[in-house]
């Protein structure tokens, strides 16, 4: 006698297997009559689109403009300065100014992480020429510390040449403009505390020849900066051996914090630093939070975006009631239907978000002529390097923010995706199918 076999259950399918996703891909590419994709769906595609496009893009503008900003500060300024405290000399005189200023400047460019050392006079006079006036800053430099200032001895747009710094000065581009004067000019410059006579002190007017005209990249640093050479400046603002301070610059400007005790220790007990933190550090926070503020508000745009996917869903879910009633009829689970629209809502939102790492990208690369065909439709004036310190709207692509964008876009429009597709899930077959 035949011994009875048992048979083995079938083997339940695995999650999200082949016939999910072809039935998914079914209702997907359906035409409208045949309740397929509806509008809805196309709208929260582009809305996901746009919202994705708009995040990579304000990040990058905003990763760029930090950057150039930033690059300006430490291209063209010192990272540390160094200042004397007021003191009294031996005539009895209120000072600040560095008498042993080579000493200093010799003991803090031998610390550990600092590139160059240089004393500097500094003062404020007007130049003139041909009746036209500005105000600028005086910067008395070493020929080669001046070369050693990348944003202005390598500026490309930068005119003259810099090796005949010893035999005039060197001006930014802001201040030629105002002056009407072009290399080989020359200009005066004119400063209240000139020589001391039995009537007061005169002012001093002098006469200087333009060998260099550089651009550094800051609308500030072009309109108002001069520079000038060392011993010149010595004599012209009275300081005949000494110094006003010492500009320190260091290999990691980033970690300038951890050079401070260091640069105290070499400079002598009147030594004050001044960072280019504690020069700008107001407005770099301003920018830290203007940036969390921005990616909050982009961030719920890519929230109201998801959310249509929802409608499009539910949508989707009413016109192929009578599939689902047929799918559960034959044998679907719950969580087959619950993955087949779950697939549908979520190719939604990857479409959407590939679409907008691709236009924001493309954005960020190519930004420059973007900006120069908005700049020609509307008239000129968009930027204003008066009001914002650079030149340019600069972007800068970075691997961090794209990846940020993604995973907000993505994982927001697979949580939202989920109600509906439960819903769908949760259908039952015989009300599904009562009416047809």
């Amino acid at each position: 006698m035949d011994q009875p076999t048992s048979e083995k259950p079938p083997k339940a399918p695995p999650p999200f297997a082949g016939f999910e996703w072809l039935i998914a891909w079914r209702y997907l590419r359906a035409r409208r009559a045949e309740g397929g994709v509806s509008v809805m769906t196309w709208i929260s595609l582009a809305g996901i689109t746009l919202a994705v496009f708009a995040l990579i893009a304000t990040l990058s503008v905003r990763a760029g403009f930090r950057a150039e900003f930033v690059d300006t500060i430490l291209g063209a300024n010192a990272h540390v300065t160094a200042y004397s405290s007021s003191y009294e000399t031996q005539t009895g005189q209120t000072t600040r100014v560095i008498s042993d200023y080579r000493d200093w400047a010799d003991r803090m460019g031998a610390v550990e992480g600092v590139t160059r050392a240089a004393p500097l006079i500094k003062g404020q006079v007007m130049a003139s020429k041909s009746g036209a006036n500005a105000g600028v800053e005086v910067f008395g430099i070493a020929l080669d510390d001046l070369k050693a200032i990348p944003r202005i001895a390598q500026s490309d747009q930068a005119i003259g040449d810099i090796n005949r710094f010893d035999a005039g000065v060197a001006i930014g581009s802001g201040v030629a403009r105002d002056l009407g004067v072009f290399v080989g000019d020359r200009i005066k410059l004119i400063s209240p505390e000139g020589a001391k006579t039995a009537f007061g002190t005169a002012p001093r007017v002098s006469s200087y020849e333009v060998v260099y005209i550089f651009t550094a990249g800051r609308y500030d640093i072009d309109k108002t900066r001069l520079y000038m050479p060392f011993v010149e400046a010595q004599s012209y603002f009275n300081r005949e051996g000494v110094a006003d301070e010492i500009e320190i610059m260091v290999e990691d400007p980033e970690e300038v914090d951890d050079l401070m005790m260091d640069l105290l220790m070499a400079g002598s007990d009147r030594t004050l630093l001044w960072t280019w933190r504690d020069a700008s550090g107001s407005f770099l926070r301003a920018l830290d939070v203007e940036d969390n503020v921005m990616f909050v508000i982009l961030s719920i745009l890519v929230l109201i975006a998801a959310m249509n996917i929802v409608s499009g869903l539910i949508m989707l879910v009413k016109n192929k009631g009578r599939d689902i009633g047929i799918l559960r009829t034959i044998g679907l689970s719950e969580g087959s239907v619950l993955r087949v629209f779950f697939i549908c809502g979520a190719f939604t939102g990857l479409a959407g978000t590939l679409m907008g790492v691709i236009l924001g990208c493309l954005f960020a690369l190519y930004i420059d002529p973007i900006f120069s065909l908005v700049n020609y439709v509307a008239g000129g004036g968009v930027w204003d390097p008066s009001i914002r310190g650079i030149y340019n709207l600069p972007a800068k692509l970075q691997l961090v923010d794209v990846l940020s964008a993604v995973g907000l876009s993505l994982g927001l429009s697979f949580i939202v995706t989920i109600f509906p597709a439960r819903r769908a899930a949760r259908m039952n077959p015989v009300e599904a199918l009562r009416y047809e």
